[in-house]
């Protein structure tokens, strides 16, 4: 599940994993005390920052696709670059965009607590890459109900599971 702050990565995930029993990791729990600190300072992360823990969750995943288990990650993946990190672990990982517009995302930030501050939603759309036509994965829109957004994401994952 990837996308920008704000998008409801965490909350379409939990409604994925309980329909179709897929192992979950929140990648906001594998950022480091520095990154997180970093973040909720209103500084935006560097690619620097990204690497170890876009490894760490690629270990996370070969680990559950090792013991053959599907799994749900939620992690911004903004550039084509950080997930293929991902995609290393397994060349099957797809992903599920979830995307909406600015001003929508900065008024659900604006009423939720989370260490990442509505500052940096900007500097999150200006280093998004969209997937490639190449990449495996769809984008879903936002804008819809919740539900729509956990039916096209359990209609996409589906149609990805082994």
């Amino acid at each position: 599940m990837m996308g920008v702050a704000g998008v409801g990565k965490t909350t379409v995930a939990e409604r994925l994993v309980a329909e179709l029993e897929l192992v979950f990791a929140e990648g906001d729990d594998y950022h480091p005390p520095a990154n997180v600190e970093k973040m909720s300072s209103g500084e935006a992360l560097t690619d620097e920052d990204r690497w170890p823990w876009l490894e760490e969750l690629a270990g996370w995943t070969r680990e559950r696709g090792a013991a053959g288990q599907s799994t749900v990650l939620t992690c911004s993946a903004l550039r084509k670059v950080y997930r293929d990190v991902l995609r290393k672990a397994d060349p099957d990982t797809f992903f599920i965009h979830l995307s909406g517009d600015q001003d929508l995302l900065r008024e659900r930030m604006e009423s939720r607590q989370h260490y990442m501050p509505v500052s940096l939603l900007r500097s999150q759309f200006d280093t998004l890459e969209p997937l490639d036509p190449g990449e495996s994965g769809v984008t879903i829109d936002v804008t819809q109900t919740i539900d729509e957004v956990v039916d096209e994401a359990v209609a996409a994952a589906r149609s990805a599971l082994p």
